[in-house]
């Protein structure tokens, strides 16, 4: 568990040394050796134990092994000069991995890749409970972006029931991946601050077949709207026909009539329209 702790003024130890120091060439002058030696051996004992915390950093203290706080205030101390003193940022910090091969909730390869924002929140956890946080960082990121992939489809083609897929369902997954990184890297002393996908395509090996696929998927859908409006349109059309009493078809012309709009409407091409000069019936 963190101690924060906050060590001795530097500046109060640099006069203290000061003292010592003319203490021992004073003695030196005055011919005491023995005092001299002292004072001096005093002064040389007080030296290492300076030192300086910067904005956003923190120093680990360690006596013979066992901790003794963190020092999280900023400025100039002195501290025991038996002290191990390890330093630690504590300075908001991103990482963009690189997009990496992974299998949604179907199976298909899809690459992902992310952004993450963290920072040191427990400088005891992130120094004594891991080997190295960073690298702690990195690995575990990756794998809850593999456990996240897992958890949806890339998109609702094959599982028409999603109802939150990898690429519409942006929120809710960068949401989810957040929780998930945070999860494991609490132990480590770790705040994520944001987490969110940077990338996401299918894999090489299925990206051509999966673009045809969406291709089609779209041709359809824009056949459907044009054959349903083509239906609405000679609905209409045959409506008025009989309404105005313009003239009036038997089951055969009507089925000829509704044949020929579908397939005007319908074409992609413009229609090549054919003179009829003798009768209706001709």
């Amino acid at each position: 568990m963190e101690k924060t702790t906050k060590p001795i003024s530097g500046y109060l130890m640099v006069l203290a040394g000061l003292l010592l120091a003319i203490g021992a060439l004073a003695s030196i002058a005055s011919g005491n050796a023995i005092l001299a030696i002292i004072l001096g051996v005093l002064f040389i004992f007080v030296t290492p134990g300076f030192f300086i915390v910067e904005p956003n950093k923190a120093v680990v203290l360690l006596l013979f092994g066992a901790y003794k706080g963190s020092v999280k205030s900023n400025g100039f101390f002195w501290v025991n000069p038996f002290m191990k003193k390890q330093k630690i940022s504590l300075r908001v910090r991103n990482f963009e991995n690189k997009p990496m091969k992974v299998n949604d909730k179907i199976g298909n390869p899809v690459m992902i890749g992310t952004i993450v924002v963290w920072k040191v929140e427990d400088s005891y956890k992130s120094f004594f409970d891991v080997d190295d946080y960073e690298n702690f960082v990195h690995l575990q990121a990756d794998a809850a972006v593999r456990k996240m992939a897992g958890l949806y489809p890339y998109d609702n083609f094959e599982d028409e029931d999603a109802e939150v897929t990898l690429r519409s369902g942006v929120e809710d997954v960068n949401q989810s991946l957040e929780k998930e990184i945070s999860e494991r890297l609490e132990h480590a002393g770790i705040k994520v601050i944001e987490a969110r996908i940077s990338h996401l395509a299918y894999a090489s090996e299925i990206a051509s077949a999966m673009l045809q696929r969406q291709q089609a998927t779209a041709i359809v859908a824009a056949r459907r709207r044009i054959v349903d409006g083509a239906v609405g349109m000679v609905e209409m059309a045959l409506d008025d026909l009989k309404i105005k009493e313009i003239i009036d078809f038997d089951e055969e012309k009507k089925a000829a009539m509704v044949s020929n709009l579908m397939v005007v409407l319908c074409s992609d091409k413009s229609a090549s329209p054919v003179l009829n000069v003798g009768t209706l019936h001709q």
